[in-house]
């Protein structure tokens, strides 16, 4: 996967927006203005930030070489996921991101997703 594949997968969510809140390097995607994925975009190596629940988020790190705790966000919460490393499957890898998209949606209000049709 390459990064326009990803930000391609992670707008096509429903109600999903990107913006650069952090500067022009630091591309953000949200669903109903709450940050589901995070990724640079110079870097050398692909990578992206995903929300993941705890105890997921562990054991992810503890399987794969190229998940490692979320790079300036809050570890408990947050993986980065090396998406160059060759070590993922891209389907594993959308997986994930249908995982933080899906955790941040279900943690709406119903007011909220009817807003945003979720």
């Amino acid at each position: 996967m390459n990064l326009d594949q990803l930000r391609d997968y992670c707008l096509a969510k429903p109600a999903a927006t990107e913006s650069l809140p952090f500067g022009p390097d630091t591309l953000v995607f949200k669903v109903a203005n709450k940050m589901y994925a995070v990724s640079g975009l110079n870097e050398e190596n692909l990578r992206v930030n995903l929300k993941c629940n705890p105890d997921y988020a562990v054991e992810l790190r503890e399987r794969y070489e190229a998940i490692k705790p979320g790079w300036h966000m809050n570890k408990q919460h947050w993986n980065t996921v090396c998406i160059e490393s060759g070590d993922l499957r891209d389907d594993f890898i959308r997986e994930l991101i249908d995982h933080s998209y899906d955790l941040i949606v279900r943690s709406l209000s119903r007011k909220v997703k009817a807003e945003y049709n979720l």
